[in-house]
């Protein structure tokens, strides 16, 4: 009966996504032509990020480690163990950001928009086309647009969730582009909603989100990316313990 209600409810808020967005279709069309784009359509995406949610009963709780400068670019790096990661994110970071999501995210309905216009897919089978997102990636560094990116590159398929490894492309860009890190640990998203398996669905409640300091790159060569992969991980892992 409970994954029962849970899948209903996962199917109403799928369909309250799709329905603030073509409510506010005309605005969105008006977005892809501005010159900021990058600052409309992410504020765009945070009303349907708010909406969406606040109509299903699902709230985000965020706390920040210490005062951040949004006028800075940065690589985001966050965990990731449910679809609400994004969200979480896009309300956290209050600044021109774009995502670097998996190639299949495209097709849908909503999630196009975003690809379209400021978001960066990649296929993670092919190393050419990991390539390009990360040239990519590294143009919108070098105008000021931070890039959000999830080193684990899945969400995990455990219930629940485990910290995956992490890959190190993310690394090497911040440190390529001498951009500042912020880590950003998304403590108990999985518990409102979970992606796979026999566990499916969601809930309404609130989802914790912890917004780390900043960590400097520009004194790092490309032979620390490893060393900064590893204690980014591992100050992740770090809070997801102490729940």
């Amino acid at each position: 009966m409970i994954n029962f209600l849970k899948k209903i409810h996962t199917n109403f808020y799928k369909a309250s996504v799709v329905f603030f967005f073509m409510l506010l279709w005309p605005i969105a069309i008006f977005l892809k032509k501005k010159k900021e784009r990058y600052k409309h359509i992410n504020q765009f995406r945070r009303v349907i990020s708010f909406l969406s949610t606040a109509v299903s009963g699902i709230f985000f709780k965020i706390k920040y480690e210490t005062d951040i400068d949004w006028s800075k670019t940065y690589v985001i790096i966050g965990n990731h163990t449910s679809n609400l990661d994004v969200l979480a994110i896009n309300l956290a970071a209050k600044n021109n950001h774009s995502f670097i999501g998996k190639e299949e995210l495209k097709y849908k309905i909503v999630l196009r928009y975003f690809f379209n216009t400021i978001d960066i897919t990649v296929n993670r089978e092919s190393k050419i086309s990991s390539f390009k997102a990360f040239k990519l990636a590294a143009e919108k560094l070098e105008k000021g647009i931070s890039v959000v990116i999830f080193p684990e590159a899945t969400i995990p398929l455990v219930y629940p969730p485990q910290l995956n490894p992490f890959k190190n492309g993310a690394f090497r860009l911040a440190i390529e582009m001498k951009a500042p890190i912020i880590p950003i640990t998304s403590l108990d998203t999985w518990k409102v909603f979970w992606n796979t398996g026999s566990q499916f669905g969601s809930r309404p409640g609130i989802s914790h989100i912890f917004v780390h300091k900043p960590i400097e790159t520009a004194h790092l060569t490309l032979d620390d990316a490893d060393t900064l992969r590893d204690n980014v991980h591992n100050l992740i892992k770090e809070k997801l313990e102490l729940l």
